[in-house]
């Protein structure tokens, strides 16, 4: 179908156009989509409110400014920035690195435990303010600004006894 049959069938609300230009630009579009999210599951949700929306909002649609891909692909792009930047979307990121590091944990990793090597022994010779940091850091995987927020510290504090605790733990190897 042409691109200007098609368009005129779509400023008329024709479902068959709708679905026809679904077919025919779906897969493109969830390509730009799976680009910018980099998860499988957003971009197809993010697919289907990008269509809610293009069905919605079609009489926007100027043909004289730009093709009707350059305008669908538009619409794509803002809702996948806007995914990204959004708060819900950044917090379950964090959520789905925990799942993946579980997942890892469990089927890959069972075996590994740092104080079957020794590590968890090296850490207890520690000094206690350095130990909890170290500990934080390498074995509940907090960031040195996390352990900032839990220990009510300032960030340099927990920097430097951080710095200082991996230099006892490098003495005592």
């Amino acid at each position: 179908m042409r691109e200007q049959n098609l368009v005129a069938l779509l400023q008329q609300a024709d479902c068959k156009a709708f679905s026809y230009l679904y077919d025919a630009y779906s897969p493109v579009l969830y390509g730009v989509l799976l680009r910018i999210v980099k998860h499988r599951v957003v971009a197809e949700d993010l697919l289907q409110e990008a269509f809610l929306k293009i069905f919605h909002s079609f009489y926007q649609y100027d043909s004289s400014k730009g093709k009707l891909f350059t305008w669908l692909v538009s619409i794509v792009r803002h809702l996948a920035i806007d995914k990204i930047r959004s708060r819900s979307y950044l917090e379950g990121k964090k959520t789905r690195a925990l799942l993946i590091n579980a997942r890892v944990e469990k089927y890959c990793c069972h075996t590994f435990r740092p104080d079957h090597i020794g590590i968890k022994t090296l850490t207890d010779k520690l000094p206690a303010e350095n130990k909890t940091i170290i500990d934080l850091m390498y074995f509940e995987g907090y960031s040195q600004s996390e352990i900032a927020k839990k220990l009510s510290l300032p960030l340099g504090t927990v920097k430097s006894r951080a710095r200082k605790g991996l230099q006892l733990l490098k003495s005592l190897v």
